[in-house]
């Protein structure tokens, strides 16, 4: 697997544990030695792992989690550094996000998560990767 698939893998076990509402794996894609980030749309700053997973807990366990797609995920690698963009698709509205990870050993941990709206899909509108066709 090259670098860049293991990125995309990395990206997919995100999506994942979000569309699953797992808090587990949530908390095993996140690096948990390094400085990690989040700017959820109209949220302010998050940082610090901690208060991280506390905002995903809090958006699972929301009256009514948003059931999440991605779609068009380009990974780009340098170095120990991983940054994936791609769209995603919650209900019928669609964010853009880019996420960057961190090499850990062998696998890719999320350093930084943020999304915010974008006008619609993707140019292309490839169809979207849910948790069935993530395998």
């Amino acid at each position: 697997m090259s670098d860049t698939d293991a990125l995309l893998f990395a990206n997919e076990v995100f999506y994942r544990a979000f569309a699953d509402r797992n808090m587990k794996a949530m908390a095993e894609i996140w690096a948990p030695d390094a400085p990690c980030t989040c700017l959820h749309p109209g949220w302010p700053p998050l940082e610090g792992r901690e208060e991280i997973l506390e905002s995903w807990q809090a958006i699972f366990n929301g009256p009514s989690p948003p059931p999440i797609q991605y779609l068009a995920a380009k990974g780009f690698v340098t170095g120990k550094t991983g940054i994936v963009l791609c769209y995603e698709k919650i209900g019928e509205d669609y964010l853009i996000a880019s996420n960057v990870f961190i090499r850990h050993g062998s696998v890719w941990l999320l350093l930084h998560h943020q999304s915010g709206p974008v006008e619609g899909p993707p140019e292309e509108n490839p169809a979207p990767q849910t948790p069935e066709a993530m395998n």
